[in-house]
């Protein structure tokens, strides 16, 4: 049934919606009983249950709820854990109850009276009225209303720190990450992994990050703080530093640099085909390698967001790639094509041909150059070729190999989609041994910008890897950059050398 909130009052309800109202306690004997009776009596006007889940407290707080349970006219489930999981294993076990009971919405409520019930209504609202998946309680909002409220200096000033260095590498805008009064869309719910998240307090760090990685539009609306003689949990500094470490964490594993499983989350759009243009990178170092107005084959072109890079550089490009691209007139011819299929082209027609990103996918790379060596025929005139892949030398792998990881991740040097792995020097023996001249090599420095914006110190961080590049190459660099070109084959060769002799016969009978 929804029911829409309007100025502290609820109109008449028009479909029925499940809301579960989720309840975290922790010994909280002492005010586990008020909270459940400030539960507004409107929510209740949905297919409301409450929740609450004792994380195997040594007081009363089990029995407490029982008895709250036994007098409430409402659906009141109470469960009690055996072992303590932490404050976010707690929360894994009240998002599953709401997933696998089919509940549309959860509301996250502290059983030790921090967060006001009476507020719930308007943490639904957003949902309700479809406009949020997630909304957040601030107490930050107003601005200057949580010291108004009584929240300590210290706090105010630690939570602001926090909060505006999460924003600015998760390039969001959020006024308070840290606040445990939440709602939730438990369709949203169902995309993340969040089992995988800590059990820690940074739970709640974590899963706002999920959200953003996939998508999920996050809304939030003003809260009451209050702080009264409740007793805090939370170490202050271990809190902070597992905030910071997550945050950097999410940003690195979308470089590409770092793996975590809790961050590999399928967004809106293919982040595999996003351009990094703007610094040095291997898309740029592509571009200023491609002369204007030149003919390019682009194989494994992706969506042809790189093949629009190259039309306005005056460029006619002919695309291959196994998928339909999403910018078709980008391309001038384009052709779908799998790897075990004949290269059916005649190279001559193109003065570079691309192959960004794609020889560490292929599952015969030596079948694929001999084919694309064939195709170029001629001894005098074959196109140069450039090829960027990742460097499993780099030194944040190395690193992870020294600590005995070595974890594939949905993007980046160790993709699950990639079937060979190269560093410079294999790279080189390749393509030598399939035949082709390798005329230049260069390093590609890590895409900060990509985890931190395009900003000064994403700028200062890519020309800091590119100097280190020049001091160990194979250590510092993210990803290969190489120009080659295909030497003739024999059988080119033998063709030649009749033709030629024919024509210096003809030249000495005269």
């Amino acid at each position: 049934m929804q029911t829409m909130f309007e100025r502290g009052h609820a109109i008449q309800p028009v479909n029925r919606l499940k809301v579960l109202i989720f309840v975290v306690a922790y010994e909280a004997e002492a005010t586990l009983e008020k909270v459940l009776a400030r539960i507004p009596l409107r929510v209740f006007e949905f297919d409301t249950e409450v929740l609450v889940i004792d994380d195997s407290s040594r007081d009363r707080t089990f029995e407490v709820g029982l008895r709250s349970a036994s007098r409430s006219a409402q659906r009141v489930t109470i469960l009690y854990n055996s072992e303590n999981q932490g404050y976010g294993g707690n929360q894994k076990l009240g998002y599953a109850y709401a997933l696998r009971h089919n509940f549309d919405f959860v509301v996250l409520l502290h059983g030790d009276g921090q967060y006001a019930p009476e507020c719930i209504p308007d943490l639904l609202q957003p949902l309700i009225d479809g406009h949020a998946d997630a909304v957040m309680g601030s107490r930050m909002l107003p601005r200057g209303a949580a010291l108004k409220g009584g929240m300590p200096l210290y706090k105010f000033v630690g939570n602001q720190i926090l909060t505006g260095m999460q924003n600015f590498v998760l390039r969001s805008g959020l006024s308070e990450f840290h606040s445990g009064f939440r709602a939730y869309r438990v369709a949203a719910l169902g995309r993340l992994p969040f089992q995988y998240n800590s059990n820690g307090f940074h739970f709640d760090t974590e899963i706002i990050i999920q959200l953003m990685l996939a998508g999920c539009r996050i809304q939030e609306v003003p809260i009451p703080t209050y702080y009264g003689d409740e007793i805090c949990r939370v170490n202050g500094v271990r809190y902070a530093i597992d905030v910071v470490l997550a945050t950097l964490a999410s940003r690195f594993h979308r470089l590409g640099i770092l793996y975590d499983r809790k961050f590999a989350i399928e967004g809106p759009g293919n982040l595999h085909y996003r351009l990094k243009l703007g610094y040095r990178s291997s898309h740029t170092m592509a571009l200023e390698a491609v002369r204007d107005g030149a003919c390019v084959l682009d194989i494994g072109c992706g969506p042809g967001r790189f093949a629009r890079e190259l039309v306005k550089k005056g460029c006619r490009v002919v695309g291959l790639d196994k998928f339909l691209p999403a910018e078709p007139d980008a391309f001038e011819n384009f052709r779908v094509w799998h790897e075990a299929e004949p290269l059916d082209l005649d190279l001559l027609d193109f003065e570079y041909v691309l192959l960004l990103d794609i020889i560490e996918h292929l599952k015969e790379p030596e079948r694929f150059l001999d084919s694309l060596r064939d195709a170029a025929r001629s001894p005098r005139r074959a196109p140069k070729f450039i090829v960027t892949t990742g460097n499993v030398a780099f030194g944040i792998v190395r690193l992870q190999l020294l600590f005995g990881n070595f974890n594939y991740g949905k993007r980046g040097i160790l993709d699950l989609t990639h079937t060979r792995l190269y560093t410079f020097r294999t790279l080189q023996l390749l393509f030598e041994q399939c035949g082709f001249r390798v005329e230049s090599v260069a390093g590609v420095p890590a895409p900060f910008p990509e985890a931190l914006g395009l900003n000064p110190l994403s700028r200062f961080l890519v020309w800091l890897n590119n100097a280190l590049i020049r001091l160990s190459r194979g250590l510092f660099s993210y990803q290969i950059f190489m120009v080659v070109t295909p030497t003739p084959t024999v059988d080119v060769l033998l063709d030649d050398s009749i033709a030629g002799s024919r024509e210096k016969a003809a030249a000495v009978g005269r």
